[in-house]
């Protein structure tokens, strides 16, 4: 089989960071989760104050602190799965905070922060052999990806899921918050002006709604197999 470059795209908490992870585990690929890099860039606006009394982003600042942003993955060998680091600090749970989720699509929405990660994302896939989840691979980093795939699922599956994933995880969750947070980061991520959500004309499209998560696993690797022979 071909190494290929496989782009998953699609709306907030529909499970693309998970099958994303799965497949690229059993496939031997390398996984690069794009939101995690937003986030984390959203952890650092509010670690050191970029956003003003609205929760506007303070732009010119950003832009000068933005040489100073470093985002990576270490593989974490307990979970099999890569975990996102900030300038050398591992971030993997706290970016996944409703306060993270709350600010993210703001910062995601800016030309010069999605410059930044989108060169970064390039970088990373070179060599092919990967598989990249996010908002824009299949339409603006990665357009030739030999496999795109838009996920999707209803805003209130969808809530229900982050609600219960923080649940689990011991964080504070509100499923009326978080149903509000989905439906207004689908509308910003839907009409910013730089590379907004969108399905490629040429990606699969996939609606987990009503999915098991082998239902979802046997789809996706029917496609690979498809997709690199």
């Amino acid at each position: 089989m071909k190494k290929i470059t496989i782009a998953i795209d699609g709306h907030s908490s529909c499970g693309k960071s998970t099958m994303a992870k799965a497949l690229a585990k059993k496939i031997g690929y390398i996984y690069v989760d794009t939101g995690a890099m937003y986030r984390a860039v959203t952890l650092y606006c509010m670690r050191n104050n970029l956003f003003d009394d609205n929760g506007e982003v303070l732009t010119n600042k950003l832009q000068e602190a933005m040489a100073n942003v470093k985002v990576s993955f270490k593989f974490n060998k307990e979970t099999g799965r890569p975990d996102t680091y900030l300038n050398g600090e591992r971030v993997e749970d706290v970016i996944r905070s409703i306060e993270v989720s709350n600010h993210v699509s703001k910062v995601a929405a800016i030309p010069f922060v999605r410059e930044a990660m989108v060169d970064q994302q390039r970088e990373m896939g070179k060599e092919k052999g990967i598989v990249m989840d996010g908002r824009d691979i299949g339409t603006t980093v990665f357009p030739d990806a030999e496999l795109k795939i838009f996920v999707t699922a209803s805003a209130e599956v969808r809530a229900q899921r982050r609600y219960d994933e923080l649940q689990v995880k011991g964080m504070p969750a509100d499923y009326d918050e978080i149903l509000r947070n989905v439906k207004e980061r689908d509308y910003i991520d839907s009409h910013r002006e730089v590379s907004p959500l969108r399905q490629a004309s040429d990606a699969l499209l996939l609606d987990n709604s009503h999915m098991t998560i082998e239902e979802q696993d046997e789809w996706l690797m029917k496609q690979f197999t498809a997709h690199s022979a």
